[in-house]
C-alpha cells in the first residue's frame, strides 16, 4: 500500500493501525523502512484537521520546524533529511482561531500492552484485565498522560472521542495490537476527569458510539460518556477487619443481612428528594444498621446502570459505582466505614445480562461480540436484555475480572448472583423452539455453568472469607457445595422455597392455618441439602405483591403479631437471614424505587417496637450459638412436635456444637393463647424465657411465662422431661435452660 492509500484511510478515519503513518519514522520515497546502504530520512506526519500551520519542535533544544501540509483534509508532514537518528519532538499547531497548542504527540510512543499480556487475554486467564483495558493516568517516559486499550476484533476502526478533541473520531485513532482484536493508544497530557468514549467504526460502515466497559466511572444518567478516574489512591482503613474476615468460617458465623437499596432507603425531602450521597450513606445508614444488629449490608446494585426503575439490574459500567451518590472513592470511604463498624457489604452483581442500551456492551464492534448473535441464546425475553456468551473466552474473562476487582479494589465482602436460573437453564422462560438444546440435547446451558464454577473457584482461592451468594429458584443440586465435589461452589444459597412457603402460609387467615400445616414443616426436609439464606427480599414487596406488612391477615393489632412471628420463627428456622429494608418499621406501602422508606411511621408505637423486635432477635441471634453454629446439617434442628395440626403450634429445639447448648422454640400460628401447653424437653432445670413476641415491649398483649418456668420429670413428646406453658397469641416464644 503506498502512502498515499495510507492517508487516504487516516483522513477518512478508516485505518487499522495509524502507527505506520503517523509520528516519526526513518522512511525512504516509499514508506518502507530504510534498506541497508540507502539514504536515511526523518519523517514526521501528523493528521491535525483543525490546524492552520503545525510544526515539530525539538524538545533538546525547542527548536521548531514547520510541516508542510500535504492534504487539504489537514495532514501535515516535515522531513529532515540531515538527521540520522530519531529523536523526542512536541507538535506544535496554529488553529483557525489563531489559537497555538503545543503537545507531545501520542503517535511516538510504543505500544502500551505487551505480547504476554495480550496472550492472557486472548486466553482467558489475565483475572487483573481491567489493570489493561479501559483508561489509566500513567507515565511514559517522563510523560504523564492516560492510555486507552479496548476489545472490537472486529471493527474496522476505533477511536477515542471526547471534549478534549471535539469528539472528533478522526483526531485519536487507535491501533489494533496483532491478532488480539485490542485496540490501544497513549494520549499524552490528558487527566483524571476527562470524559470520553470510543468510537468505533464497523465493518458494515456503522458509526457506533460506545462507553468504555472498563471505565471506573461514568457521567450522571441520562449522560452516559466514561470518565478517567484513578482508583488507587484512596488510602484504606480495615485492615484487622480484612484480617479476621480471611480466617472466618461464615458457615458457623452470624449473617444477618439487610438488603438495601441506596437510592430509596432515605432520601432528602427538602432538597427536591435528592438521593444521599455515598459520604451521607455512611453517616447515616451504618450506624442505622449497626444500632438493629445486622452484621451484613446487601447493596441492590451499584453498578453503573441508566435506568432507576431497573434498580440497577440492567448493568452498564461493571467497573464503576454509579455516580448518582458520588465518585468512586466516596463508595470506598462507604465500604471502609462499614467494616471499621464490622458491618459487611454484599453486592448484588448481574452477569446473567445486560442492557440494550446504544452505548452499552450490545452490538459492541458491530457484531455479536459479548452475547450471542442468535437470539435463541442471546436474548432474555422477559426482561428485553441480551445474554453473555459464556463460551467466549474474553467474555468469561472480562465477568470474572470483574467479580475480582470489586473484592480486590472496594474491599466487598461478597457478591449475591442474580438470576442463575436463567444462567443454567437453556429453556429459562422459554416456550418450544425458542431455545437451542446443548451438544447432548439437553436443555442445560453448560458453558454458563462452567463459568459459574470458575468464578466460584477463583475468587474464593483468591480472597478468603468472602461470600459467594446464589438467587436460585430451582432444584438444581449442590449449588452450594465445592466445585470439586460436583457442586456449583457458591457459599450460600438463597432458599426461594422457604420464602414462597412462608409468604402463602402468613397471607392465610389463621382459622384456615390447619389446612396449610405442611408449609411450615416442608423446608426441614431439605434444609440441609444446601447453605440456605432464609430471604424476605425486595422482590416479595413490590409490583402489587402488596408490603409484608399489608400481606398479613387480620385487623392491625394482628398484623404486626404475624409479622413478629414471621420473623421469630425465620431466625429460629436453620439457615442464614436476609431482610429487605423497610420490613423492620412495618411499611404499609409497597416498596416504590423513586421514593424513601416512610420512617415518619416510627412515631407511632406498633412501627417503633416491630423495629426493637428485630433489634432483639439480631441480638440474640449473634448472641446464641445455637442459632448459627450449624446452620446447614440436620444435628442443629430437632423437632419437638410438628404434628398440632389442629391448633396451628409448631415445637423445635436449635442446637450448638456443644449439645448441651441449645434453645427450645414454640410457635402459636393462631390468634388464640394457648393455656398448660406442655412441651417435652431434653433436660430438668429452669428454663429461661429468652424471647416473647408477644411481650409488651414488642406491641404484644403480654401474655407469657413471668420469666420462664421449671421442668417437670413427666415424659411428653418422647422425652423424660416437658416444661408446662403459656402459649401467646400469634407468638413465638423461645426458652433456654439456665445452666447455673
Amino acid at each position: 500500500m503506498t502512502l498515499k492509500e495510507h492517508i487516504k484511510l487516516i483522513t477518512k478515519a478508516e485505518h487499522w493501525d495509524p502507527f505506520l503513518v503517523l509520528g516519526m519514522h526513518v522512511v525512504d520515497s516509499t514508506l518502507r523502512e530504510i534498506e541497508s546502504g540507502k539514504k536515511k530520512t526523518i519523517a514526521v506526519r501528523a493528521f491535525l484537521p483543525d490546524a492552520d500551520e503545525a510544526w515539530v519542535v525539538d524538545v533538546s533544544d525547542n527548536k521548531a520546524y514547520k510541516m508542510e501540509k500535504t492534504n487539504k483534509a489537514g495532514f501535515f508532514e516535515k522531513d529532515f533529511d540531515d538527521r540520522k537518528e530519531i529523536f523526542r519532538y512536541k507538535l506544535r499547531l496554529k488553529a483557525s482561531n489563531e489559537h497555538i497548542f503545543e503537545f507531545h504527540d501520542p503517535y511516538s510512543f510504543w505500544p502500551v500492552l505487551s505480547d504476554f499480556d495480550l496472550y492472557l487475554i486472548g486466553e482467558g486467564s489475565h483475572y487483573k484485565k481491567y489493570e489493561k483495558l479501559g483508561s489509566h493516568v500513567t507515565e511514559i517516559n517522563g510523560i504523564k498522560g492516560v492510555h486507552f486499550a479496548v476489545w472490537a476484533p472486529n471493527a474496522k476502526r476505533v477511536s477515542i472521542v471526547g471534549d478534549f478533541n471535539n469528539w472528533d473520531g478522526r483526531r485519536h485513532q487507535m491501533r489494533v495490537l496483532g491478532s488480539s482484536g485490542i485496540w490501544e493508544l497513549f494520549i499524552p497530557g490528558l487527566d483524571e476527569g476527562k470524559i470520553y468514549k470510543f468510537e468505533i467504526k464497523a465493518q458494515s460502515g456503522d458509526i457506533l458510539l460506545k462507553a468504555d466497559p472498563y471505565a471506573f466511572y461514568f457521567e450522571v444518567r441520562p449522560k452516559s460518556a466514561s470518565i478517567v478516574y484513578n482508583i488507587n489512591k484512596y488510602q484504606w482503613k480495615d485492615d484487622e477487619w480484612l484480617d479476621t474476615r480471611s480466617k472466618k468460617n461464615w458457615n458457623e458465623s452470624p449473617v444477618s443481612v439487610y438488603e438495601v437499596h441506596l437510592s430509596s432507603w432515605m432520601r432528602m425531602p427538602e432538597e427536591e428528594n435528592r438521593f444521599l450521597t455515598y459520604k451521607e450513606l455512611a453517616e447515616k445508614l451504618i450506624p442505622y444498621v449497626k444500632e438493629m444488629g445486622y452484621t451484613h449490608i446487601e447493596l441492590l446494585p451499584i453498578t453503573e446502570h441508566p435506568l432507576d426503575a431497573s434498580w440497577g439490574y440492567q448493568t452498564i459500567g461493571y467497573f464503576a459505582p454509579t455516580n448518582r451518590y458520588g465518585p468512586p472513592g466516596d463508595f470506598m470511604h462507604f465500604v471502609d466505614k462499614c467494616h471499621q463498624d464490622n458491618i459487611g457489604v454484599i453486592l448484588d452483581w448481574v452477569p446473567a445480562h445486560f442492557p440494550r442500551d446504544a452505548h452499552g456492551l450490545g452490538y459492541f464492534d458491530g457484531t455479536a461480540l459479548y452475547e450471542h448473535a442468535d437470539p435463541r441464546k442471546g436474548e432474555h425475553k422477559d426482561w428485553g436484555t441480551l445474554i453473555f456468551n459464556y463460551g467466549r473466552n474474553e467474555v468469561r474473562n472480562f465477568l470474572i475480572s470483574n467479580a475480582l476487582f470489586w473484592l480486590e479494589k472496594y474491599h466487598l465482602d461478597g457478591l449475591r448472583v442474580d438470576a442463575v436460573a436463567s444462567m443454567i437453564y437453556l429453556d429459562y422462560s422459554r416456550e418450544e423452539g425458542e431455545w437451542i438444546p446443548n451438544v447432548f440435547g439437553g436443555r442445560e446451558n453448560l458453558e454458563a455453568i462452567d463459568f459459574l464454577k470458575k468464578f466460584n473457584e477463583i475468587v474464593h482461592q483468591q480472597h478468603a472469607g468472602i461470600l459467594t451468594i446464589a438467587e436460585e429458584s430451582t432444584a438444581w443440586p449442590g449449588v452450594s457445595r465445592p466445585v470439586y465435589l460436583g457442586g456449583l461452589g457458591f457459599s450460600l444459597k438463597w432458599n426461594m422455597g422457604w420464602m414462597h412457603d412462608m409468604l402463602e402460609y402468613f397471607s392465610k387467615e389463621p382459622v384456615h392455618r390447619k389446612y396449610h400445616h405442611n408449609n411450615l414443616t416442608f423446608s426441614l426436609l431439605y434444609a440441609f441439602t444446601e447453605n440456605f439464606m432464609l430471604v424476605l427480599s425486595h422482590d416479595e414487596v413490590v409490583h402489587g405483591k402488596s408490603s409484608m406488612l399489608g400481606k398479613m391477615p387480620g385487623d392491625m393489632w394482628q398484623k404486626f403479631a404475624n409479622m413478629r412471628l414471621l420473623y421469630g420463627f425465620m431466625y429460629g428456622h436453620p439457615g442464614k437471614k436476609l431482610l429487605f429494608m423497610g420490613d423492620e418499621i412495618g411499611q404499609w406501602d409497597e416498596w416504590k424505587h423513586e421514593h424513601s422508606i416512610d420512617w415518619h411511621l416510627l412515631q407511632y408505637e406498633p412501627h417503633q417496637k416491630l423495629r426493637r423486635f428485630v433489634t432483639d432477635l439480631n441480638r440474640i441471634y449473634k448472641s446464641e450459638p445455637s442459632l448459627f453454629e450449624v446452620d446447614f446439617n440436620y444435628w442443629g434442628f430437632e423437632w419437638i412436635d410438628f404434628r398440632d395440626t389442629e391448633q396451628s403450634i409448631i415445637a423445635f429445639l436449635r442446637k450448638a456444637k456443644k449439645t448441651d447448648d441449645f434453645l427450645v422454640f414454640v410457635c402459636n400460628f393462631t390468634p388464640i393463647p394457648r393455656y398448660d401447653y406442655r412441651i417435652g424437653v431434653p433436660e430438668p432445670g429452669f428454663y429461661k424465657e429468652v424471647l416473647n413476641s408477644d411481650s409488651s415491649e414488642y406491641w404484644g398483649s403480654n401474655i407469657g411465662n413471668a420469666g420462664g418456668v421449671l421442668a417437670e420429670q413427666v415424659q411428653w413428646h418422647g422425652r423424660p422431661y416437658s416444661i408446662n406453658i403459656t402459649l401467646p397469641p400469634l407468638a413465638v416464644v423461645v426458652f433456654k435452660p439456665a445452666k447455673d
